[in-house]
């Protein structure tokens, strides 16, 4: 790597003072490889330098937060990375935020800009009470938007101006905040982790030495643009390295396999139930048949040796969230222990502590906190939301509220977590968000909702509900409802109807009685036929 990268003992460049030298030092390598085409090191400078003046031209000044709600596309990128040349920070929002979710990480920025694709536009209507400053909106994609914005419209595609009238540098640093990106709020609303130049390029630069990773990669990533995946681990990492960041519209079960040997991809991440749900397809003749040497992610299964072998590849387990970075590896070339998450880096320093603050013994479980050995290592707190920032920060130590044990030779393995979320699919899901929804039905007196083991592992969402007395209730009409009003993933699987919920004397609801029990003879399942 190069030396003009952050390390321990650097602070290292801006994203966008590295892309100005891998225009110069990797012009034609294809840096950014999309469905739609692709665009090289010099290509991908250049166009977004011409955008960057575009948005100083209509005001976006350093310092300014512009929530971006783009599907993948080499336009999300390329704003991204626009808004990083001006010192300008993009708070990547959820495209699947809708309602009150929406309104709570949107009414955080005072944003006077909002970049938004048209099919998201709706969505943006709905909640404009919660940006009182907005002075414009960019538009993406084709059609006509439903709905009004009472402000300024302005296509995509025209925001361009003149490069010569940018300054040669925005006067912003590697500590300076790059871009938001938001937490699942598994203890109330989603928060806005503060993410610096520094924090991106520093970690791609830790995963790159950690798991191989080499300039002649191809590094294929099908999840969202607004998750740290993406990011800070695809995006960054080619970046840094030179090399190549393939990104997917969307995961597919049936579409992963082809994609990857379209893209030429040698990395690819995983989370969640994917590899599970890719290893339970019928076997084919050419599953072997893949470019690809290397998949990280989170969890490893237990099928793991017989996916490596199946699909000829290396898989690696490590440990991460947006709010700490990536503190753990399993080393590449040790053999695997099943379930560890791996042994902690010399960038960090980690302890397991038990409910009073103290270190648990070997073996035992505790709540996993976190503090770096270098500057800028871990996200600078949520914007917005500084009593939140203090509470995860005590005792000079970042909480993860994640449970986990370790071994005698340091091999760390994750138990559960001590916040209320629930985990689908690769995805965190606030339990406070879900309810929030559910409540709002007229329907409906009281909920609670958690998770349920799923047989793609992980959990499926369930909620408890109390029915309101004299009211009509349909469990499908109420998936239908949060269907109308939050992400698809965070929709109830199963609705169970009860008389009360479970409380403590303090009057909490008892989430542990709930999942002890479970799914009932009675409980209404949206996926049974």
């Amino acid at each position: 790597m190069s030396s003009d990268l952050p390390t321990a003992q650097s602070l290292g460049p801006t994203i966008d003072a590295l892309l100005a030298t891998r225009a110069v030092t990797h012009p034609d390598t294809v840096f950014l490889r999309f469905a739609s085409g692709d665009l090289t090191f010099a290509e991908s400078a250049r166009r977004s330098d011409r955008l960057a003046a575009g948005f100083a031209a209509m005001g976006v000044r350093q310092g300014d937060v512009v929530p971006v709600l783009l599907p993948n596309s080499p336009e999300f990128a390329l704003t991204w990375l626009a808004l990083c040349r001006l010192g300008a920070v993009s708070c990547l929002v959820n495209t699947a935020f809708r309602g009150p979710a929406l309104a709570h990480a949107l009414g955080l920025t005072d944003a006077h800009t909002v970049v938004v694709h048209r099919s998201l536009a709706t969505q943006l209507v709905e909640v404009l009470d919660s940006l009182p400053h907005l002075e414009r909106v960019v538009l993406l994609g084709d059609g006509e938007v439903p709905g009004r914005f009472d402000v300024a419209s302005i296509d995509w595609h025209e925001v361009d101006g003149d490069v010569d009238a940018l300054p040669p540098h925005a006067g912003h640093t590697a500590t300076d905040p790059a871009m938001i990106l938001f937490t699942s709020g598994t203890t109330g609303p989603s928060k806005g982790c503060i993410l610096s130049h520094r924090y991106t390029l520093r970690q791609a630069s830790l995963m790159s030495q950690h798991l191989g990773f080499r300039d002649d990669d191809v590094l294929y990533c099908p999840f969202p643009l607004f998750h740290i995946d993406a990011t800070v681990l695809t995006v960054a990492p080619a970046l840094v390295l030179g090399a190549t960041a393939a990104i997917g519209e969307r995961f597919s079960v049936s579409g992963f396999w082809p994609e990857v040997r379209r893209f030429g991809a040698t990395v690819f991440d995983f989370m969640g139930a994917t590899l599970t749900m890719l290893h339970k397809q019928p076997e084919q003749p050419d599953d072997h048949d893949n470019p690809v040497r290397l998949g990280w992610g989170v969890p490893v299964p237990e099928s793991a040796d017989d996916f490596e072998r199946r699909f000829g590849l290396h898989l690696v387990e490590l440990y991460g969230s947006t709010d700490a970075g990536l503190p753990m590896y399993h080393p590449v070339d040790a053999p695997r222990r099943q379930g560890s998450c791996g042994t902690v880096i010399d960038a960090y320093d980690v302890r397991l502590l038990d409910d009073d603050g103290f270190e648990v013994p070997v073996g035992e479980v505790g709540e996993l906190v976190v503090r770096p050995n270098e500057p800028s290592l871990m996200a600078d707190g949520y914007f917005g939301m500084p009593d939140a920032t203090l509470r995860s920060r005590r005792n000079l130590w970042f909480h993860t509220g994640d449970l986990l044990r370790r071994d005698a030779d340091g091999y760390f393995f994750f138990v559960g977590r001590r916040t209320d979320s629930i985990r689908r699919r690769g995805e965190n899901i606030s339990a406070f968000e879900v309810e929030e929804v559910v409540k709002l039905h007229p329907a409906v007196l009281d909920a609670a909702a958690y998770g349920v083991p799923s047989e793609l592992t992980e959990d499926d969402v369930m909620v408890a509900v109390v029915v309101r007395p004299g009211a009509t209730f349909d469990a499908a009409a109420l998936t239908a409802f949060c269907a109308d009003r939050m992400a698809r993933h965070m929709v109830p699987r199963y609705v169970d109807v009860v008389d009360e919920l479970p409380r403590t004397p303090t009057e909490k609801v008892r989430k542990d009685a709930l999942r002890e029990r479970g799914i009932t003879a009675t409980t209404w399942d949206r996926e049974r036929p």
